[in-house]
């Protein structure tokens, strides 16, 4: 098991092999909340992982929606409800011309839920993240990749897990405070 404020294990690899295979082996023994940390995108990392998975598409769709029912929602209500004006005999709800409008405010909620959704799915703006508290951990920006197990993973077993990091070729596996 794990102690009280451990947030989990970072195991250290100097080879973007090196990762990738561990991020593997990772994955295929049942571990699930992991996070890889390496100076540059990789995306056979992302794939040995299975972080595909998203949920912002769906907040866009949302934002959409509520964007089309909103736009056509608020000129229906101005030139209907609120304030008709008979212009030329034409009808109030001449919805031709409502359609410009919408699309534009559709656009407009779908950016703003791209964006907002982004942030909120990411945990951003976070300026604090526990692996800023590995001192090797300064090197993941320039030429090291690193491999972060939580404590929360239902797998998780301090020593079981630290051992099997380092079978995977670890420079180094270093415990994680809160």
């Amino acid at each position: 098991m794990s102690r009280p404020g451990l947030y989990g294990l970072m195991a250290e690899f100097d080879t973007a092999d090196g990762i990738v295979r561990a991020a593997r082996e990772v994955h295929a023994r049942g571990y699930r909340k992991v996070d890889a940390y390496t100076p540059y995108p990789m995306e056979e990392v992302t794939e040995a992982l299975h972080l595909h998975k998203t949920r912002v598409p769906l907040v866009v769709l949302c934002g959409g929606i509520l964007g089309l029912l909103f736009g056509w929602g608020l000129q229906w209500y101005t030139a209907v409800v609120d304030y008709p004006i008979n212009i030329g005999g034409r009808p109030t709800y001449a919805w031709p011309a409502f359609v410009v409008p919408t699309f534009e405010t559709t656009v407009l909620f779908s950016a703003f839920a791209a964006l907002f959704g982004m942030l909120a799915l990411n945990g951003l703006p976070r300026p604090y993240h526990p692996v800023f508290n590995v001192p090797a951990f300064a090197r993941a920006s320039r030429d090291r990749f690193f491999l972060a197990v939580e404590s929360g993973d239902p797998k998780f077993d301090l020593d079981a897990t630290r051992t099997f990091l380092r079978s995977l070729g670890a420079v180094e596996v270093s415990e994680v405070d809160q």
